[in-house]
């Protein structure tokens, strides 16, 4: 019998542009249902990939309170989802929420 070798999957080594970002996003907002730290978490990912000193010094908040809130195990207070967001070039949308039947 052969050996499978696996490895760990790394979403930033996939979102290379802010297209990429955007719609992974997008994909994980459909997905969450009312899971906060899954997005957090999904924030935290794109964060990683574009470089967390950076977003650090473009919001205002600290390195490590960003790693922090922005681990799925956190709780961002939704101004810090905001300046992240702004800070990463993203924008929430709304649209009517389809029905479930």
């Amino acid at each position: 019998m052969a050996t499978i070798k696996l490895r760990k999957w790394n979403v930033g080594e996939h979102l290379k542009t802010e297209e990429d970002m955007a719609r992974y996003l997008e994909a994980c907002l459909e997905e969450a249902g009312d899971d906060a730290s899954f997005i957090a978490k999904v924030l935290g990912d794109i964060a990683r990939a574009k470089g967390m000193t950076q977003l650090a010094r473009d919001t205002g908040l600290g390195r490590e309170s960003l790693y922090k809130a922005l681990s799925g195990a956190g709780n961002p207070s939704f101004a810090t989802i905001l300046k992240v967001m702004n800070a990463l070039g993203l924008q929430f949308h709304a649209t009517q929420r389809r029905a479930h039947t």
